[in-house]
């Protein structure tokens, strides 16, 4: 079927080293003494609490033997990439036996002793987790990740032109809509600058507990599925190794070979006519391949209960304990281990060398690659802004400029990620220069479409968030953007990429990499037109719950700020940064200069916007987010015209994360910035952007943390006009102020007179745009000169 075939020698070499792989991927789950069962094996032998997943392993010890002797015999340049939950243990041992993690952990040396220790840190305390994790070099992808290994491949490929990345897709995963809609990378992968992807569907028909549908669906059904989605598959089957390493090796070639012609053709060409079918391979192994076949009279390989761990109870059943030494002594250790527990040297040979090493691969470590963006200066995208409160402007377009300079100065280190929204979110600029990326066929109607295009754009926030973390873990940066109330689809993917960068902080070999950045527009308060379903401001808890040293949350009000929280966050590393934002024109507080050093302290007192003397005030306005802001600036405005003597500070919040304790937040004011802000005792009405628990959440441990009343969103919004959205949520500038009036230390003497006269604006509003479907004229004509 295919011209390679190999020799008996060559199979029966690659066989040895996969037995050595299963052997230590055995031995990491079940021992913690007698590696090499040098002696009889004993219970004192075994781990008191045995963890760990065998039923994916062998698949992924086998795949990963036969992508090394591509690598050795082309010099390929490859990483690996599991999507199977759990199959930790299979790459360790991999990774171990080319001598990657003894480099990398020198106490894990490649003889006796360094295979106990191998085998006694593997899922137990202060140990290493059960799956393919940070500490585990070569990887990028979190195992049990599920659904996105493909969208992860796809992004580390992009851009990397020399690059194969080898996606092991496991049938439990496959069946996630993240995984599904993952297969559409080809349509965007482009030969001519981009590396290559080739997906290794494996299916060994179980899950956890239960059959999988692609494990039972047929081999014709399955190529029509593969075809549909782009893909040439090629399929390899059957439970006798010397078979199934012959048969998968010819595939292997073939499609390695595919791959090279598609590259080579496209770059000759300098252009692309038509998208090539990429390959892929389907392989069908049984679960848990070489483990136990029956135990007890119950049938282990090849069905859900070879998942976890098949023997279970061998420190205390005897029996079992016999036969888990004669499945330990099937794979022959005695053949593939020198008398000091060394690898043999000629399977030692089947390895890679050097950073050719899918554990060392530079590509898996990707901040040992990354070039930091040559960032042009935000100066020339600046507003005018020569009175505060005065003109409206689309913040975000100003930052499409700068993003389209980017892309200039950068043509092959960053992309824009974007869910069919760049133009909506006012990033449209970035197309003076790219165009959106689609290797399909194109049509005259078609506006900034090109196979060449860098602008990535698709339907699909899992793809877009995976594709950029893909893109950043391999080095590169990039901004992910969409609408506020979809992120939350992706907030499980944003949770492990924060947890992957948390890890690595214990990790000084894991070189710092380009952040996370996620830019959030068309938000809750402006989603007027849109309605309840795109009200949702949700995804910002999900990044203040991690960890300090990772989360950034940046509200900026106005371009000018945006623009230095963008500078910022794209010349940072290991960071998860949230810039949140609306689309619409809103009014432009700060010119440049005040911008930036606003930015810089994270929070200011807008002296400027505050009603009296510098002493201390009798209320504080806070504020965080542009709407927040604007109706914050109002309720000064009208206190200060109708209570001239009431002395109302203001303060702005632009870093959500200032308001934190330093013990909590690096980015935490002291207590004395924090008293200096906000006083010591006086009360505090606080306009927030997003859900109140979030500010109460961080305010805790801060000096009478209950004098904080916080309003934000309620969960409550429709179809409405802009105004009725802060109305409907008690978040107005009348809202505000009545708290205002009534928490003060010295209220006026006519406060009730003033909070009746605000209930009274109140209820002529609601009338008003149920009559005439907009906001009041003194409402929509409102600025801070016109106050």
């Amino acid at each position: 079927m295919y011209e390679r075939t190999l020799s008996v020698d060559e199979i029966v070499a690659l066989d040895a080293y996969w037995r050595a792989a299963n052997y230590l991927t055995v031995g990491q789950i079940y021992l913690q003494d007698n590696p090499l069962l040098r002696e009889p094996l004993q219970p004192e032998h075994i781990k008191p609490r045995l963890l760990g997943h065998w039923g994916t392993s062998p698949g992924l010890n086998f795949v990963y033997a036969h992508v090394n002797r591509i690598i050795l015999e082309r010099d390929a340049d490859v990483i690996f990439l599991v999507g199977p939950g759990h199959g930790g243990p299979a790459l360790l041992a991999n990774v171990y036996l080319e001598g990657t993690y003894s480099e990398v952990y020198p106490k894990v040396t490649q003889d006796a002793a360094g295979m106990r220790a191998l085998f006694r840190q593997f899922s137990t305390p202060g140990g290493v987790p059960s799956h393919v994790s940070p500490p585990t070099p070569g990887s990028i992808h979190e195992g049990g990740e599920l659904g996105y290994v493909l969208a992860h491949a796809f992004g580390a490929a992009f851009d990397h032109p020399d690059l194969l990345v080898v996606a092991v897709v496991g049938d439990g995963e496959a069946e996630t809509a993240p995984l599904e809609g993952s297969w559409k990378g080809v349509s965007f992968l482009n030969p001519l600058h981009d590396g290559a992807v080739l997906p290794i569907l494996h299916l060994n028909e179980f899950k956890i507990g239960g059959p999988t549908v692609l494990g039972r669906t047929s081999d014709e059904d399955i190529a029509s599925l593969l075809a549909g989605h782009g893909y040439d598959p090629h399929f390899v089957r059957g439970d006798d190794p010397m078979h199934v390493h012959a048969t998968f090796a010819r595939a292997l070639e073939a499609c390695v070979d595919t791959i090279g012609r598609i590259q080579r053709a496209a770059r000759a060409k300098g252009h692309i006519t038509e998208r090539r079918r990429w390959p892929a391979i389907v392989l069908r192994t049984p679960k848990g391949w070489t483990g136990p076949k029956e135990v007890d009279g119950v049938k282990i390989e090849g069905t859900f209960r070879a998942h976890q761990v098949p023997l279970a109870s061998v420190r205390t059943n005897r029996a079992h304990l016999r036969m888990l030494e004669a499945w330990m002594k099937s794979y022959q250790p005695e053949l593939l281990f020198d008398e000091r527990g060394r690898l043999a040297p000629h399977l030692a040979k089947l390895a890679p060398k050097g950073e050719r090493r899918m554990g060392a691969n530079p590509h898996a470590n990707g901040g040992r690659l990354s070039v930091p963006l040559d960032l042009p200066d935000i100066g020339a995208y600046a507003l005018d802004v020569p009175h505060p409160g005065a003109e409206l402007h689309e913040s975000t377009r100003r930052l499409g400029q700068f993003l389209r300079d980017i892309y200039r100065k950068n043509p092959t280190n960053f992309r824009l990620f974007c869910p069919d929204e760049t133009n909506s979110n006012r990033l449209g600029a970035v197309f003076d220069i790219e165009t959106r990326c689609l290797v399909e066929r194109t049509t005259p109607d078609d506006e900034r479409v090109s196979p060449n295009g860098r602008v990535m754009e698709v339907l699909s926030e899992h793809n877009c968030q995976g594709w950029l973390e893909g893109y950043l873990l391999t080095g590169r940066h990039g901004l992910f953007a969409t609408y506020e109330a979809f992120a939350l689809i992706v907030a499980s993917m944003a949770t492990q990429h924060a947890k992957w960068l948390e890890a690595c902080e214990d990790l000084p070999w894991r070189a710092p990499v380009p952040s996370l950045n996620v830019l959030l527009t068309s938000t809750c308060w402006r989603n007027d037109h849109n309605g309840f379903s795109h009200q949702g401001p949700g995804f910002m808890d999900t990044v203040i719950s991690k960890k300090g040293t990772v989360s950034r949350v940046y509200l900026p009000p106005d371009a000018n700020c945006l623009l230095a929280v963008a500078d910022h966050c794209l010349r940072s590393k290991n960071h998860v940064n949230l810039i949140i934002i609306d689309k619409q024109p809103q009014l432009q507080w700060l010119d440049l200069d005040a911008a930036r050093e606003h930015c810089e302290r994270g929070a200011s007192i807008w002296k400027w916007a505050g009603n009296g003397d510098e002493g201390e005030p009798d209320i504080v306005l806070a504020c965080a987010g542009d709407i927040a802001t604007w109706e914050t600036m109002a309720a000064a405005a009208w206190l200060r015209e109708k209570a001239p003597g009431m002395n109302v500070r203001v303060v702005n919040l632009v870093d959500l994360m200032a308001l934190a304790s330093p013990e909590e937040h690096p980015h935490g004011m002291p207590d004395d910035r924090f008293i200096e802000l906000f006083t010591e005792g006086e009360h505090v009405v606080f306009a927030f952007h997003g859900y109140p628990g979030a500010v109460h959440q961080l305010l805790h441990g801060r000096p009478q943390a209950a004098r904080f009343h916080v309003r934000g969103y309620r969960e409550e919004g429709t179809t409405t006009t802009p105004f009725d959205m802060v109305v409907l949520n008690r978040t107005s500038r009348f809202h505000l102020a009545m708290e205002a009036l009534r928490r003060a230390r010295r209220p006026p003497e006519h406060a009730e007179l003033l909070i009746d006269e605000c209930t009274a604006i109140l209820k002529r509003h609601s009338s008003y745009v149920r009559e005439h479907f907009q906001d009041m004229p003194e409402i929509r004509s409102w600025t801070w000169r016109s106050r």
